[in-house]
């Protein structure tokens, strides 16, 4: 399986690109980037090391790479400022998003491939895809949540001192300030978070504040996210490569799932080879069910906007 990393030159682009080597599971990895010099020389970087991990081709360029690509993931962008919103990105972002789009679309991608929509502020991004670029809506998925949730669940299991694989959790809705931590279903190890030894209520506020910033604190150490981004793109691309069918809490333009329609954001969903397979409406306490609901009528506010001012 063949996969395309737009914005393959940047932080984000790159390291999804070292994420996906490691993971051994893609035959081919092509980083595209407007500075194809860039692109180029992680391609090669990454190539070195390729003989220690996975028979693979890795290779810089264009969008020549398009047309046999299975899985073409976006991560161009511009990068958020610590204080910003990621939906304040959306003025900066759309207009680059929308010609990448294009470039993309004039490239002829297969009928089959699937969008991986990195890019910030991402639900909204996922939607424009969804619309602009004429695919099936279950062949363009948003990486949303599926980031905040794996963080989300790094940071119970070191406050809890619990194993981080055998920690679930999940985060739903944007991704972004009105993101949804789902408490009711959250467990280590089988056992329901409040029966852990060491989980004290009080903790709830405190873990959700610091997973809601995990993005601007980042940014405030070290400039950017990379690395925890490229594993939450691989967890994707797996997914889809494999037919694994497993359940992640991405994005994608929703139709009736748990009474939102026509707006991107996370819910459990079904990822497979063909995208999104189906969404699991799993049940929710009332107030998670509250904070779904306004999750998607803030996006969807945000929405209108960017589509008035894009013509679409």
């Amino acid at each position: 399986m063949k996969v395309s990393i737009i914005g393959g030159g940047g932080l984000v682009g790159s390291c999804a690109g070292f994420a996906l080597q490691c993971g051994g599971i893609a035959k081919e990895i092509a980083l595209l980037d407007v500075n194809q010099e860039l692109a180029v020389g992680h391609a090669l970087d990454l190539q070195h090391g390729g003989p220690s991990i996975a028979d693979q081709v890795i290779r810089g360029g264009g969008y020549e790479h398009i047309a046999d690509s299975d899985v073409i993931c976006i991560t161009a962008g511009l990068r958020r400022k610590p204080d910003e919103s990621r939906l304040d990105l959306i003025n900066r972002n759309t207009d680059l998003f929308v010609k990448i789009l294009q470039d993309v679309a004039t490239a002829g991608p297969k009928s089959t491939a699937i969008v991986l929509v990195v890019s910030n502020p991402v639900d909204i991004l996922t939607y424009v895809a969804a619309k602009k670029l004429g695919l099936p809506c279950n062949q363009v998925i948003g990486l949303g949540t599926q980031l905040d949730t794996i963080r989300f669940c790094s940071l119970i299991a070191e406050q809890l001192g619990a194993p981080p694989t055998q920690t679930k959790a999940l985060i739903l809705g944007e991704h972004g300030d009105s993101m949804v931590p789902i408490w009711s279903s959250a467990a280590i190890a089988g056992l329901p978070l409040d029966k852990y030894p060491g989980w004290n209520p009080s903790l709830a506020n405190q873990l959700f504040t610091r997973t809601r910033g995990s993005g601007a604190e980042v940014i405030k150490r070290k400039g950017g996210a990379g690395f925890a981004v490229g594993i939450a793109i691989r967890d994707v691309f797996e997914a889809i490569a494999l037919d694994r069918r497993c359940v992640l809490p991405v994005s994608s333009v929703q139709s009736g799932c748990y009474g939102i329609r026509d707006v991107a954001l996370s819910v459990p969903t079904v990822v497979g080879r063909a995208g999104v397979l189906d969404r699991m409406e799993i049940e929710l306490w009332p107030r998670e069910m509250q904070g779904m609901r306004a999750s998607g009528a803030a996006l969807r506010k945000t929405l209108d906007v960017v589509l008035q001012r894009i013509g679409s």
